[in-house]
């Protein structure tokens, strides 16, 4: 009967520490020091060149903050890298142009990016000749 309790008393204060534990990060989150919600950020600016890592300031009433950021050294679209769409396959080429194209719609906005909703975008056709004699 006494381990029965003795179980019980330690079941319970094992839970009560979890619970506290629990409430003290749900705490530490929200020590950010900002109760702003409106905060509006600009474009990711790298450190050097234009590419790599950097970082983009967030503007909220008199509030101002900074937060690390990167843009990837492949990416220099026009429509810049907080703007993320879904492409559909490229098109066939161009005789005319040399060109194939291809459009990808808004799929997201990041940081609250001005982001065109349809974007066209055109690569040189390639002048290898792909073969399907792979599998002979």
């Amino acid at each position: 009967m006494q381990v029965r309790s003795l179980f019980l008393l330690l079941a319970l204060i094992l839970v009560a520490a979890t619970a506290e534990a629990g409430k003290n990060k749900k705490e530490k989150a929200k020590k950010d020091g900002s109760k702003c919600e409106d905060w509006r950020w600009g474009p990711c600016v790298p450190n050097s060149k234009d590419c790599g890592l950097g970082y983009r300031e967030g503007t909220c009433k008199d509030e101002s903050k900074k937060l690390k950021c990167k843009i990837p050294c492949n990416w220099k679209k026009k429509f810049g890298a907080d703007c993320k769409y879904k492409f559909e396959s490229w098109g066939g080429c161009s005789a005319q142009t040399g060109l194939k194209t291809r459009s990808g719609i808004l799929k997201k906005a990041l940081y609250n990016a001005q982001c065109e909703e349809t974007v066209h975008v055109t690569k040189p056709c390639s002048s290898k000749i792909k073969s399907k004699s792979k599998g002979q």
